[in-house]
């Protein structure tokens, strides 16, 4: 499939989108992690230039809307050390289990995902990567291995495994192998990508990764995020808690972005738009439950807004036909009212079906309602 612009369009903190609602920044948060400070100083940024709301991406990154200074705003991000290269600041997309290191899984990979995005940063090749690329970092639980990355590891009980686009390809390397063999990967696709953006749409994978195996079946792709109280269990956690926020539509707004910052415990971005906050104390973590639910978070794993999602619709997108947010609301209202939904729904509101999940329905918007684009 041969992409169909010849420049990288994915925006980023310095090149941005313009979208029907102003200048578009993305922040990428390489396995979702931010501190307390960072995600304040971003809120901030969206209330003084912006829409006064920051967008949770299936990707783990956050988006900032409406931007009036994108200097000015590109400052202040990199003043909060979210900026660490005006080269590859783009091409840092690294999902990562993110429980991982605090509950389950077979390794803490937090340190490969630093040195990964180090590693990134570092090869002036690695600045053709594009923005649309992005690897996957599985600690053994299965939780983002399904999400298709381009590329990615998942920890297994004899060794690592390569991935390609979700796939299992029989090869198995060691841990300190785990980044260079990721970045050689990403620099034979730079060399040979010819018009692709991602590894799916090369005419030959198997000539990217000699002997590999591309006829196994993907990982099951993971739809729900960890939600509510959740101990963390592993050792040198003992005591510690952590809270599962799902974030309705993606849509945090920035008053309540100043609440989880005022917890001041790190966070965790994850890649189905919720939040966690960890490493909490009971008495913290009961207080901070309290404070946040009444604010629109949702801790409830039985929640119906777990099970609709939508793309931005208009009117910040100029090619949506509907409100397709304010459509998705109110199927969540009518499930309160009726029974819950049996399948995820994704509302969008045109053919791109931006942000759609891996499976569930797909509803695209008519003018004249929806029609189902995916069942």
């Amino acid at each position: 499939m041969a992409r169909t612009r010849e420049t990288d369009a994915c925006p980023g903190a310095l090149q941005v989108h313009q979208a029907a609602d102003g200048a578009l920044v993305r922040v990428r948060l390489p396995g979702g992690m931010i501190t307390a400070a960072q995600l304040s100083a971003l809120a901030t940024v969206s209330t003084t230039f912006g829409a006064g709301t920051l967008e949770l991406t299936v990707r783990g990154n956050l988006q900032l809307r409406a931007i009036t200074d994108v200097p000015a705003a590109a400052q202040a991000i990199a003043d909060a050390g979210l900026l660490p290269s005006a080269t590859h600041e783009r091409v840092r997309n690294i999902v990562a289990s993110p429980l991982t290191g605090r509950a389950g899984g077979r390794a803490d990979v937090r340190p490969w995902v630093s040195a990964l995005d180090a590693a990134l940063c570092a090869d002036p090749a690695l600045m053709e990567l594009g923005g649309r690329f992005w690897f996957s970092i599985d600690d053994g639980r299965a939780d983002v291995s399904g999400l298709c990355a381009d590329v990615g590891v998942h920890v297994g009980e004899q060794g690592c495994a390569l991935l390609l686009m979700g796939r299992d390809t029989g090869l198995r390397m060691a841990v300190d192998d785990v980044v260079p063999t990721l970045t050689g990967v990403a620099r034979r696709f730079v060399e040979t990508r010819g018009k692709a953006w991602r590894i799916n749409e090369l005419d030959d994978v198997a000539n990217l990764v000699p002997g590999a195996d591309l006829a196994t079946p993907t990982f099951e792709p993971v739809t729900r995020p960890p939600i509510g109280w959740i101990v963390q269990d592993l050792p040198g956690q003992e005591g510690r808690v952590a809270l599962g926020a799902a974030v309705p539509l993606g849509v945090l707004p920035a008053r309540v972005a100043q609440y989880l910052a005022a917890i001041e415990a790190p966070m965790v971005m994850t890649p189905w738009r919720s939040v966690l906050v960890c490493d909490l104390d009971d008495g913290v973590a009961d207080v901070a439950l309290r404070v946040l639910a009444p604010l629109g978070l949702v801790f409830d794993e039985n929640s119906p807004w777990l099970d609709v999602s939508a793309c931005t619709g208009s009117p910040g997108c100029a090619h949506s036909a509907a409100d397709v947010r304010a459509d998705a609301a109110n199927t969540v209202e009518t499930d309160r009212a009726t029974a819950p939904a049996s399948r995820h729904r994704h509302f969008v509101g045109c053919e791109r079906a931006c942000g759609s999940p891996p499976t569930g329905q797909v509803l695209v918007a008519t003018g004249d309602g929806y029609r189902m684009l995916r069942d």
